[in-house]
C-alpha cells in the first residue's frame, strides 16, 4: 500500500530535500525532523532547539536537543524481545561516539569522569554516556582504572550499564587481561568483551549473555594516532571475513595534542541483534580507555606511546 504524499499535502512545510512524503517514518533513509509550518524554535535548558515534527506536521514527543545542540533520534517501535531502550539500535548500522572535552582536565591535567555523546549517522543523539568513578581511582589508576559507565536515553532512563573491573594493562601479563561486562537493562548481562593475549596485536573476543564467542576484534600492530584513523576490525570467529569496524577517528592536531577527547565510529550489520550492538558500544569504550586515554603527563596512553 502506497503511503499518501504528505509533501504535496503540506507544500510550504520544511521537509528535507528529496523527501517525497512516502517513505516509512523509521529506518533508512532517515531524515532529521523539522519544525511544523508556523512553529517557532523552542529552547531547552538554555540551548537553541527546534521542536521536532515528523511527516504530516505531527509532533514527535520527548525529543529535545541536548547541550551540543543535537536533536535526539526519534524512538522507533520496539522489536519483539528487545530490551527497553535498545529499540533505537534496531534502525541503524552506524554509530558515532564523541567524547566531550572537559575544561578542568585540559587546564589542570586533573582527570575527570569521561562523558560521551552517542549519535546516529545524521548527527541525531541516540544516547548519552557518563562514567561514574571516584577522584582517587581516576587519578591513581589512570587509563587502567575500573569504572561503571551509565548510558541513558532521551527520557533520562538508564538503558545500558558497562562494568569494567581493575585489570593489569601490561601486555606481558596474560593472566590478568582486560574485560568488560555489558548490561541491558542494568543488572541483566547481555554480553562480554574479553581481551585475548597476543604478543603483537590488540585482540578481543565478543561474547553473548551465555558467554558464547560470537565475534573477534583485531586491531593494528602499531596503534598510532597520527593524522589517520585507526581501525579495529570486527571479524567472524575464524577471522575469514569482516562484519564490522570500530574506528578511532583523527580529530585534528590541537584536539589530539591537548585533550584526550576522542571520536569513534562503529559499524555493524543492520540486522545484527540489538544486544550485540550494545556490546559493540561497550567494546568501543574499552578500546578508548586501553589505547587512547591519556595519563596525567599527556605523554603516554595505555598500550601506546604518543
Amino acid at each position: 500500500m502506497e503511503l499518501p504524499n504528505k509533501a504535496a499535502e503540506f507544500p510550504n512545510s520544511a521537509y528535507p530535500p528529496g523527501y517525497a512524503g512516502n517513505q516509512v517514518p523509521y529506518g533508512y533513509p532517515q531524515y532529521p525532523f523539522q519544525n511544523a509550518p508556523g512553529q517557532a524554535n523552542n529552547a531547552f535548558q538554555g540551548y537553541p532547539a527546534r521542536a521536532p515534527y515528523g511527516p504530516g506536521g505531527l509532533p514527535v514527543q520527548n525529543q529535545p536537543s541536548g547541550p551540543s545542540g543535537a536533536a535526539w533520534m526519534p524512538a522507533p517501535p520496539p522489536p519483539l524481545n528487545c530490551p527497553p531502550g535498545l529499540e533505537y539500535l534496531s534502525q541503524i548500522d552506524q554509530i558515532l561516539v564523541h567524547q566531550q572535552i572537559e575544561l578542568l582536565e585540559v587546564l589542570t591535567g586533573f582527570e575527570t569522569n569521561n562523558k560521551y555523546e552517542i549519535k546516529n549517522s545524521l548527527g541525531q543523539r541516540v544516547y548519552f554516556a557518563a562514567e561514574e568513578n571516584d577522584c582517587c581511582t581516576r587519578n591513581c589508576c589512570g587509563p587502567s582504572r575500573p569504572f561503571t559507565m551509565k548510558i541513558i536515553d532521551n527520557m533520562g532512563q538508564e538503558v545500558i550499564a558497562l562494568q569494567r573491573p581493575l585489570r593489569c594493562s601490561a601486555c606481558c601479563c596474560p593472566c590478568c587481561l582486560q574485560e568488560l561486562e555489558v548490561q541491558a537493562p542494568p543488572g541483566t548481562p547481555v554480553g562480554y568483551i574479553k581481551q585475548n593475549w597476543h604478543p603483537c596485536l590488540p585482540k578481543f573476543t565478543v561474547q553473548n549473555e551465555a558467554k558464547i564467542d560470537v565475534f573477534k576484534i583485531i586491531g593494528p600492530c602499531v596503534v598510532c594516532s597520527c593524522y589517520a584513523d585507526i581501525n579495529f576490525e570486527v571479524k567472524t570467529m575464524d577471522e575469514s571475513s569482516v562484519v564490522g569496524r570500530i574506528s578511532k577517528q583523527w580529530s585534528g592536531f590541537v584536539r589530539e595534542a591537548f585533550t584526550d577527547a576522542d571520536n569513534f565510529g562503529i559499524q555493524f550489520p543492520l540486522d545484527l541483534d540489538v544486544k550485540m550492538k550494545a556490546v559493540m558500544i561497550g567494546a568501543c569504550f574499552l578500546i578508548d580507555f586501553m589505547f587512547f586515554e591519556q595519563t596525567g603527563n599527556k605523554q603516554q596512553r595505555a598500550g601506546v606511546w604518543q
